[in-house]
């Protein structure tokens, strides 16, 4: 059965794993990069779907990340997952406001 295997089909089965969790299926999408450490999968979610794709205390991420990487030992690769906040997150706008309403109180 490993002879039928596609190389992207990691990337599928991540893809079904996570829009069958989320209430966004259609926002999900994953990157695969392929290099000399092996395979990293970078899963976009949206924003509200972040605490289902990551669960409690982590426990649905840990759970996603050791599937990905049996169906790459079975590959005889190595595959990582890499999971992508959103952009409102990432990129700390919110953290400078609240330094910016700070200051004003330190006077």
């Amino acid at each position: 059965m490993a002879k039928d295997f596609e190389p992207a089909s990691d990337k599928e089965f991540l893809e079904f794993i996570v829009q069958n969790i989320v209430d966004h299926p259609e926002d999900v999408e994953v990157d695969r990069k392929v290099d000399e450490m092996g395979v990293l999968l970078s899963l976009h979610v949206h924003p509200e779907d972040m605490g289902q794709v990551i669960g409690k205390e982590g426990s649905t991420a840990r759970a996603i990340r050791s599937l990905v990487r049996i169906i790459g030992l079975k590959n005889k690769a190595r595959v990582n997952l890499k999971i992508v906040e959103p952009e409102e997150r990432s990129t700390g706008s919110r953290r400078s406001e609240e330094k910016e309403g700070l200051e004003d109180i330190k006077i």
